[in-house]
């Protein structure tokens, strides 16, 4: 029994294990770069400038003050009941030090705007990076 108890910890962390950032070239620092696509069709109709306005605002920047961008962006995807959705998005661009506080503020930033504007899918791009200031 207790040999099954190691084996499945074992398996449980190995999902855990995080890939080491890169090396990086003198001058320059690893760090995440995270794309983050926000469609802006909802089923209450479209979600307004000034929404995502107040949703930066209210609960992106407070979470990374050290600063983003943004940017609008034409986009379409698949929903899972087959349908081709075309819109409007916004799209989110941080860049961060890898670290499960940043990690965890990203999943409730992305789990908020799904609940809020009642999303069924948000789009986020991960990598890691080289980056000087």
């Amino acid at each position: 029994m207790k040999r099954g108890v190691l084996v499945a910890v074992a398996l449980l962390c190995a999902g855990c294990a995080t890939t080491p950032l890169p090396r990086c070239p003198e001058g320059k620092q690893p760090f995440v770069s995270e794309l983050i696509y926000f469609g802006t069709a909802s089923p209450d109709g479209v979600v307004s400038t000034e929404a995502w306005n107040i949703f930066l605002k209210d609960l992106v920047t407070p979470r990374f003050p050290q600063g983003l961008t943004t940017w609008d962006a034409d986009g379409q995807w698949l929903s899972k009941d087959g349908t081709l959705t075309r819109e409007r998005s916004h799209v989110l661009n941080l860049v961060y030090h890898k670290d499960g506080a940043n990690e965890l503020a990203i999943q409730s930033i992305v789990n908020e705007y799904k609940k809020q504007f009642r999303q069924e899918a948000v789009l986020r791009v991960t990598a890691d990076s080289c980056v000087a200031f």
